[in-house]
């Protein structure tokens, strides 16, 4: 929905780096939706490390993706701070998704 925003609504309305930002924004929102889907689907729910996991994901997602839209919708540029404490969020919750991996891999 927000690619086809950008890409419609948008286009005409926001210089090409502006354009750049906002896909940058719906391609990483794309990505790790998919990998939550895929948590969520194939893993327990009542595993903590796999929930704690997809926290921080959703987490870092939420941060790193809204300060990346605000900025391409002209938010001032000191909400840029922001958006590497999300990718740090996003990183840390593809480790803890790896331990999880890795925790029930060895139980097994």
């Amino acid at each position: 929905m927000f690619g086809a925003f950008g890409a419609h609504a948008l286009r005409g309305r926001l210089d090409e780096n502006a354009l750049s930002i906002w896909r940058t924004a719906v391609d990483f929102q794309f990505w790790h939706a998919l990998a939550l889907l895929a948590i969520a689907g194939f893993t327990p729910s009542d595993d903590r490390h796999w929930s704690r996991a997809c926290g921080i994901m959703i987490a870092g997602t939420l941060v790193f993706c809204a300060s990346l839209y605000a900025l391409a919708l002209g938010a001032p540029s000191w909400i840029g701070v922001v958006t590497p404490l999300g990718g740090v969020l996003l990183v840390t919750g593809w480790v803890v998704a790896g331990v999880a991996f890795w925790c029930s891999a060895s139980s097994k």
